[in-house]
């Protein structure tokens, strides 16, 4: 009796483990779809087409579709591009003649407009002072002064110019030679001078030996009225228009007269010592 029990006990328990497993393979089966459903599912599923210029992730995405069974993802294609119409060469032509025109014009404009402001600029008078404008000087007293403390000679550099001594008893010849511009000074016993030689522009220094002007480029000399005494100078030094005023002497610069010509001699003056520079004296 044992033997028959055990073995009743044994198919018991069996059927209920089989009964067991088939109930958990339906409860983890429960939801799911066949495998026939998924493949007619990826079947008809039609992916969206990826846009141009889709980023690497999507086209992974689209690559693994394809390979479970799905349809490759197309690209969308860009637009076809504009069809290309040559230009009228006409109407190149004109752009290109238009262009040129235009150039020459805007730089005649330009050029014209540049001379002109150096022209205006040029005449225009100076109001800031300094050499081309008018200078008050100072007191005659002054510079009469500065002429004695420089031996004969005094410098002013912002008119570029020398003022010597002027003798009064040469007025009267002098009456005969200058302008009433340059007699002004004369009259007050000075003469300003243009420090530029007349030969070829060198500045003019003075020569405290000989008591004249003495150029060192070419060997020029002139008293110190500024008369030619030698070398190949055309005329004497040039001087400024001048003007006395309450004692005071103002000088032009912008207004630059002539120098005497050659055998002006109003003052007699030779000269008083050795010349700074040899082989000018006529």
């Amino acid at each position: 009796m044992i033997v028959p029990i055990a073995i009743l006990v044994l198919v018991a328990l069996a059927a209920l483990l089989v009964i067991s497993a088939l109930r958990r393979r339906d409860s983890d089966t429960a939801g799911e779809l066949s495998r026939e459903t998924r493949k007619r599912d990826r079947r008809s599923r039609k992916p969206a087409p990826l846009e141009e210029g889709a980023s690497g992730r999507d086209v992974e995405k689209a690559s693994q579709l394809a390979r479970k069974g799905g349809e490759l993802v197309p690209v969308t294609e860009p637009a076809p591009p504009v069809a290309y119409v040559p230009p009228d060469e006409d109407e190149l032509g004109v752009y290109r003649r238009q262009f040129l025109n235009r150039s020459i014009i805007g730089g005649m404009i330009l050029g014209l407009s540049a001379f002109g402001a150096g022209v205006l600029a040029f005449l225009w008078p100076s109001s800031s002072g300094g050499f081309g404008s008018k200078i008050t000087v100072g007191k005659l007293s002054d510079i009469q002064s500065a002429i004695t403390a420089g031996d004969g000679f005094a410098y002013y550099p912002e008119g570029r110019m020398w003022i010597t001594a002027y003798p009064p008893n040469a007025l009267p010849k002098a009456a005969k030679v200058y302008s009433q511009p340059e007699l002004n000074a004369m009259k007050a016993g000075v003469v300003p001078l243009y420090q530029k030689c007349v030969h070829l522009g060198c500045r003019v220094p003075a020569c405290l030996t000989s008591q004249w002007f003495e150029c060192g480029c070419h060997g020029s000399q002139y008293n110190q009225a500024g008369e030619k005494k030698g070398g190949p100078a055309p005329r004497g030094l040039d001087r400024f228009a001048s003007e006395v005023s309450n004692g005071s002497l103002t000088v032009n610069t912008g207004v630059i007269i002539q120098g005497p010509p050659i055998g002006t001699n109003t003052t007699g003056q030779e000269a008083e010592g050795p010349h700074c520079v040899s082989g000018g004296h006529h």
